[in-house]
C-alpha cells in the first residue's frame, strides 16, 4: 500500500507510468510547517477492516494488515504448522500518531478521555502482532528497528530464520505512517526535506542536480518468503529468490552514512549470494533526494558494480515511505526481474555531474536482469542490502 496504488498492482502499474503520489497537505496543522507535502495511501482504509480492527489499531496497523492480507492471498495462504510460521515486520516509527493524538486528549481533556487501545496502539510491534493473529503464526512476531532500513532488515531476517530451520514460512515488510507536524518540523529542521511547496510532485528528484532532500510519506510493503521445496511441493508460483543478504552498522555516526559501510554490506550480500558484481543486472538504490545522501550512495554503488549497471529508484513517484521504504525496494525488483519492466527515476531532468551511474530517467522495458540488489539505509548507523534473483 503506497501513495501511488492500494495494491502490489496498482503500485506497479503507477510506478511504470511515472505517476506521482506527492501532494500538498491541506489540512490546518500543517500550513504554518516549512513543508507542506506528502505522499499518502488514498484508499479508504475503514472500508477494508472491521470496526473493531480499526479501531484497535494505529494506521500503521492498518497499512500493515491490509498489505499482509493481500500478500498472503497471493501466496496462496500456504499451510503451514503454525508453530513454523512467522512474522518480520519492521518500522521506524510504529503508532507514532497515535502517542501524538492521546497526548493531545491527555493535555486537552483528562486522563479519563484517554483511549483504553493507546498502548496497544502506539507499540512499535503492534503491526507484527496484528498480522500474526491474524494468520496464527506461533514461530515468532518480530519488529527490527532500525529507521529507514527496518524493512529490509525484516526480509533479511526472515531469510535467516528460513535458511536456520526455524520456519518454513515468513511473513516480511515494513511500514511506517507518521505524517503529523512532529515529524516533518524534525526532519525539516535538519534539512533532510524537499522545500518546493508550490510543486509537490517535482520535489522527490534522486540524483538530480536540483534535489534539495526527500519528500516524507507513508505506506505498507510486505511479502511472503517460503522455503523453497515447501513452495514448490505446494505448487507455489514463485516470484523471486532472496538469493543474499547482509546488515551492518557504521558505528561512526547517528545521522551521517559511511560510504565505505555502504559498499561494505553490498559486497556482502552478493557474497552471500554466492555471485559476484557482475552478476548484479539492476540496482534499486535508498536514494532519497537528499544532496549528500545520494552522491555518497552513488560513490558506494559505482565501487561496488561499476557506472554501466542500470540503476532506479522509485522514492522520485512514491516518497519516502521510512520503515516501509526497503521492502517496497525488494518488491519493485521482484517484479522488475520477473517481467523485464522497470520504472525509471521521476524527476531526473540533469543527473547530479558528480553522479557517474547509468541512471534510468524512464520506464525501461526488456531489461534481461536475473540479479538485482536492492539497498536501504537508515539513521544510526544502519546498512541493508538485499539481493534478489529471479525464480
Amino acid at each position: 500500500m503506497t501513495p501511488v496504488g492500494g495494491t502490489a498492482a496498482e503500485t506497479r502499474a503507477a510506478l511504470l507510468a511515472g505517476r506521482s503520489g506527492i501532494a500538498a497537505l491541506d489540512e490546518d496543522w500543517a500550513q504554518a510547517l516549512p513543508v507542506r507535502m506528502a505522499g499518502r495511501v488514498k484508499v479508504d482504509v475503514a472500508s477494508l477492516l472491521t470496526t473493531p480492527e480499526y479501531k484497535r489499531m494505529d494506521r500503521c496497523g492498518h497499512l500493515a494488515l491490509v498489505a499482509a492480507r493481500e500478500a498472503w492471498e497471493q501466496a496462496g495462504r500456504p499451510a503451514a504448522d503454525p508453530e513454523r510460521l512467522a512474522v518480520v515486520i519492521g518500522s521506524g516509527y510504529g503508532g507514532l500518531d497515535t502517542t501524538l493524538e492521546q497526548t493531545r486528549t491527555l493535555d486537552s481533556s483528562g486522563p479519563r478521555r484517554v483511549s483504553p487501545h493507546t498502548l496497544t496502539r502506539i507499540m512499535t510491534n503492534a503491526p507484527a502482532a496484528w498480522v500474526s493473529i491474524d494468520v496464527g503464526a506461533k514461530g515468532g512476531a518480530r519488529t527490527p528497528v532500525s529507521a529507514c532500513a527496518s524493512g529490509a532488515e525484516a526480509i533479511s531476517q526472515a531469510a535467516d530464520m528460513i535458511r536456520a530451520g526455524a520456519a518454513d514460512v515468513v511473513i516480511a515488510g515494513g511500514v511506517d505512517s507518521c505524517i503529523n507536524g512532529l515529524i516533518i518540523s524534525g526532519f525539516a529542521q535538519i534539512r533532510a526535506l524537499s522545500t518546493r511547496n508550490e510543486d509537490p510532485q517535482s520535489a522527490s528528484r534522486p540524483f538530480d542536480r536540483d534535489r534539495d532532500g526527500f519528500v516524507m510519506a507513508e505506506g505498507a510493503a510486505i511479502l511472503v518468503l517460503e522455503r523453497e521445496d515447501h513452495a514448490r511441493a505446494r505448487g507455489a508460483e514463485i516470484l523471486g529468490v532472496v538469493a543474499g543478504t547482509a546488515v551492518t552498522s557504521d558505528a561512526v555516526d547517528i545521522v551521517a552514512a559511511d560510504p565505505a559501510m555502504q559498499r561494505r554490506v553490498m559486497e556482502k550480500a552478493i557474497a552471500a549470494a554466492g555471485l559476484g558484481a557482475g552478476d548484479i543486472g539492476l540496482v534499486h538504490a535508498h536514494a532519497t533526494s537528499t544532496p549528500v545522501g545520494d552522491r555518497l550512495e552513488a560513490e558506494a554503488i559505482r565501487a561496488v558494480l561499476g557506472n554501466q549497471v542500470p540503476v532506479t529508484s522509485t522514492k522520485s513517484l512514491t516518497g519516502h515511505l521510512l520503515g516501509g521504504a526497503g521492502a517496497l525496494g525488494a518488491i519493485v525488483m521482484i517484479q522488475a526481474l520477473k517481467t523485464g519492466e522497470v520504472p525509471g527515476i521521476g524527476n531526473l531532468d540533469q543527473p547530479d555531474d558528480g553522479i557517474d551511474l547509468n541512471l534510468l530517467g524512464e520506464t525501461v522495458a526488456g531489461q534481461p536482469a536475473r540479479a538485482g540488489i536492492a539497498n536501504a539505509f537508515g539513521f544510526g548507523g544502519h546498512s541493508t542490502a538485499l539481493v534478489i534473483t529471479e525464480s
